[in-house]
């Protein structure tokens, strides 16, 4: 907030080509000599806290002086991206935030979003139909016949909540959408006179929205609770991160991909450690990187733990908005801006200091892909057949022709092959190469195996243009991968059904896989009945679905055979990387994401059909399986409660190592046998229209059901022969072992609180905020595990749930827990911001028999706030009620936003 003549930001004039700007100069915070020794990113931050909350400044200053302790950074974004699946539930929140303010006296029309608010439909629509031209359109139809409640709920939002957009659905992917069409990299407020400018920043509800600073825009994932507080008005606070440098040199070989290039360091990464610190590239090699290889590169960034990767702005940027259609003036602008305020980067820049440097020579990388299980488990193409054998030794049975397939189905099947998200799509580059070498194979009379469900689904409408224009979109299609839609799709785990033998084949005990360009293989998230999964670059997505198994040599045995008999290898298939450039430069034009541009926001027939009033208050139906008021926004007191602590509680689960947000709330396909499929079934939904978990997010009721139900949670306080096929634990009396969910209720209903306890890096994957909302609605006051994923310890404090950490190099091991123990949490109702000590008293029969301190690491005095008041919603319902000052509209005056985008 500023207050005082004193607290406010002083601002300069600049002259771009003959008009008047303003600007907060960031040589009036630091001398240039200082500027040069401060990573870019942090450059970004400053010039953020000294325009936003220069009340704050010194801290940042201090800290970024001395280098030494740490620091609250409050960082308000200019926008916030939204995506379906996470914005669902956030539109429902703000939805129940207006009818718990208006049953509390206050004033619900006063509830909306301060900064503008971006959501792209991108997360629903599955891969039912593949393998013919209809595929698309009827994956579209079927899209919105599920999901036209949904739809209708986002339309409302549209009309009643100031400053919401919509990208609709069949437009594209998130962040490839944020880059080519919305991104801005220089923001201009045009709300006074000269209009001002910054860098454009965000934060958003994917945890690969570090995509974005591929382009020198400064942004992170966030879970859905810390972007609806900073819809709000709230600052999106945080601890003042490390940075990490990558020094890159060199060039790739001949036949290396950026997706290569992407797993490479993402293993590196993951190997140095660099959870929650910002990691920034320079060195001479960048600029033999392309803006689509670097975007590769930063939207890996949750998988190696990084809060972000950061490119800074450069002339290869600069000749990428000509590419994307953004305008000359707004070029000017941009190019202008951000060399007067030192954050354009040139050859002859001086090198900034970092906290610590990682070396790479793009020479040293290799082909490889990732897999079967994690995207960090690089491997080089030699090291994939036994990386499969490792996890299913051979049968030994000889393989028979199938009748369906006419030919035999062998191990390790290829059971999905799968170009697509934005991490790999969004690279003409690898488009095209995937093309080449599809329309070389179709030359030679290859095409996928019948049993591998191949599909094509790009992140932007701009790739299907291109690879018609260089005409490969029709090889590409008649080699098997046939477009299926615009969207996340088989990334996200909306894969859709195997192909039907192969899915006997899969139910009877065959192990298959997928292979697939995305960004996330963990097991299960592709398809329900795969465990194992391999990232690889699009063109190996094509070579294997030719090869149809894991288990193929790519560089010793041959494809297949042509008509002539003779065999045909992957080498001569492969593009040479010249012919790809080429190609790349005569069918990629400007005029293409322009087109694109002008028609982003129009969502076609099917959209256009639906139909939603923005009342101020919506109108909830009691019988909707998608849409429910959520429970914890129905029955908020006017105070917070007087005391924090947790006594006599039960461990539900005892969990082991790297638990991601998709064992505690799944994506994909909900199962008819399901809790969560049963409880629609009683409801009247066929069983297929159950659709994903992703899409049910705004039902509590199913979420509930789906919490902790993946195959791979094993509950450790069981018998092993109790703890295989999903989540289960004692019910509270200890007579039964029940699925979580109905065996949480007995504890409810005994009015017994409940802890988790889990070993390391506990919430990693998916930014999910259903993964804390579902714990917290079972009854779990507290997570204690060895340690956290960033963004998932955000989230259960913004449900009032307490993230504690064992000290270092201690465990749950030392508790011998049984699960009749209970445990009391002594000293959270004086917990500050900074590292706070509590401890865990374990008791057994009325007897103490363990102690043990606790670490509760709070980043800010918001998270304090949070935590006092029961979570992140509950808090913003108090400050909305009458007597209280609700934030300041920092938006633009009405009429002005519009004008201020490009």
């Amino acid at each position: 907030m500023i207050e005082t003549e004193e607290a406010r930001p002083r601002t300069s004039t600049l002259d771009i080509a003959g008009r008047d700007y303003r600007y907060v100069p960031l040589e009036g915070v630091m001398t240039r000599r200082e500027l040069q020794t401060v990573p870019y990113a942090i450059r970004i931050l400053l010039e953020n806290v000294a325009r936003t909350a220069p009340g704050e400044l010194p801290a940042v200053l201090d800290r970024v002086h001395t280098g030494a302790g740490t620091c609250e950074v409050p960082f308000h974004p200019n926008r916030i991206m939204l995506h379906d699946t996470t914005c669902l539930p956030t539109l429902a929140d703000f939805a129940a935030l207006r009818d718990m303010v208006a049953e509390l006296g206050g004033d619900p029309a006063a509830v909306n979003p301060v900064i503008d608010a971006d959501l792209t439909v991108d997360h629903s629509v599955i891969a039912e139909a593949h393998g013919s031209p209809a595929a698309l359109e009827h994956n579209l139809r079927v899209d919105f016949h599920r999901n036209g409640e949904r739809y209708r709920f986002i339309k409302w939002a549209e009309q009643s909540l100031r400053g919401f957009r919509v990208v609709p659905p069949g437009k594209g992917i998130i962040h490839q959408v944020n880059m080519e069409t919305l991104a801005r990299v220089v923001w201009q407020d045009r709300g006074g006179h000269p209009p001002l400018l910054h860098p454009d920043t965000l934060v958003a509800t994917d945890s690969h929205t570090p995509m974005i600073n591929a382009i020198g825009v400064l942004g992170w994932g966030v879970g859905g609770l810390q972007a609806q507080a900073a819809l709000l008005g709230e600052p999106v606070l945080f601890g003042f991160p490390e940075v990490v440098g990558v020094h890159i040199s060199g060039r790739l070989r001949e036949g290396v991909t950026a997706t290569d290039l992407a797993l490479t360091l993402t293993e590196i990464l993951r190997t140095h450690g660099v959870v929650e610190s910002f990691v920034e590239f320079f060195g001479p090699g960048i600029a033999n990187l392309s803006l689509a290889d670097r975007a590769a590169v930063a939207n890996m960034a949750p998988e190696y733990g990084a809060t972000c990767t950061f490119f800074p702005y450069d002339e290869e940027v600069r000749s990428y908005l000509r590419l994307t259609g953004r305008s000359r003036e707004h070029r000017v602008v941009v190019d202008a801006y951000l060399d007067a305020q030192g954050l354009k980067r040139t050859p002859h820049s001086p090198v900034p200091d970092y906290d610590r440097t990682v070396e790479l020579d793009l020479a040293s990388v290799e082909p490889c892909l990732a897999g079967p299980r994690r995207p960090d488990q690089r491997l080089r193409l030699s090291q994939v057949p036994d990386s499969f054998r490792a996890e299913v030794p051979p049968t030994g049975r000889p393989r028979e022709t199938d009748p369906v397939f006419g030919e035999a189905v062998p191990e390790g099947a290829v059971a999905i092959a799968a170009i697509t998200s934005c991490t790999n799509t969004a690279n003409p580059a690898l488009m095209v190469q995937a093309g080449l070498l599809a329309r070389a194979a179709r030359e030679r009379g290859l095409r996928a195996k019948p049993w591998v469900k191949a599909s094509l689904s790009p992140g932007s409408r701009v790739v299907t243009r291109y690879l018609e224009a260089a005409g490969l979109l029709e090889p590409l299609a008649q080699t098997g991968f046939h477009t299926v839609g615009f969207g996340c799709m088989t990334c996200i785990g909306n894969s859709g059904p195997l192909q039907p033998r192969l899915a006997e084949l899969v139910e009877a005990g065959a192990e298959a896989v997928a292979v697939l360009s995305g960004n996330r293989n963990f097991p299960g998230r592709v398809n329900p009945s795969l465990s194992l999964a391999y990232l690889a670059s699009p063109p190996l997505v094509v070579a294997y679905a030719l090869a149809g198994t894991i288990l193929h040599d790519l560089a010793g045995q041959p494809l297949g055979h042509d008509r002539e008999g003779r065999p045909v290898f992957l080498r001569d298939l492969w593009p040479a990387d010249s012919e790809v450039a080429a190609l790349v430069t005569a069918a990629v034009t400007p005029e293409m994401f322009q087109e694109n541009n002008t028609t982003i926001r129009e969502g076609g027939t099917h959209w256009d059909e639906l139909t939603s009033e923005g009342s101020t208050l919506f109108p909830w139906d009691p019988e909707s399986t998608y849409i429910r008021r959520p429970p914890y926004l129905s029955a908020v007191e006017p105070h917070p409660p007087r005391s924090l602590r947790v006594d006599d509680a039960r461990v539900l689960l005892w969990l082991g190592d790297d638990i991601t947000t998709d064992h505690i709330s799944p994506a994909g396909a909900i199962p008819p046998d399901s809790p969560a499929g049963r409880h629609l079934q009683a409801a009247g939904t066929p069983p297929h229209h159950l659709n994903q978990y992703s899409t049910r997010r705004s039902n509590h009721e199913v979420m509930l059901r789906g919490a902790f139900t993946n195959p791979a949670v094993a509950n450790l306080l069981l018998p092993p022969e109790s703890r295989g096929g999903g989540g289960r634990a004692y019910t509270a009396d200890r007579s039964r072992v029940e699925p979580v969910h109905t065996a949480a209720r007995t504890y409810r209903q005994a009015g017994l609180d409940l802890v988790v306890v889990a070993g390391r890096n506990y919430g990693a994957g998916s930014s999910r905020d259903w993964a804390a909302k579902a714990q917290a609605l079972l009854g779990v006051r507290a997570v204690i595990a060895e340690s956290f994923e960033r963004i998932h310890r955000a989230n259960l404090i913004g449900m009032g749930v307490f993230p504690l950490e064992f000290p270092p190099g201690r465990g749950a091991a030392e508790l011998d827990l049984r699960g009749d123990e209970s445990l009391s949490i002594d000293g959270l109702d004086g917990v500050v911001a900074g590292h706070n000590t509590v401890v865990l008293r374990v008791r057994r029969r009325g007897a103490t028999v363990a102690e043990m301190p606790l670490r509760l690491r709070l980043d800010s005095r918001h998270e304090v706030a949070y935590l006092r008041h029961g979570g992140t919603m509950p808090y913003v319902v108090r400050r909305f009620l009458p007597g209280t000052s609700p934030a300041p509209d920092r938006r633009l005056p009405a009429g002005e936003a519009s004008a201020a985008r490009p």
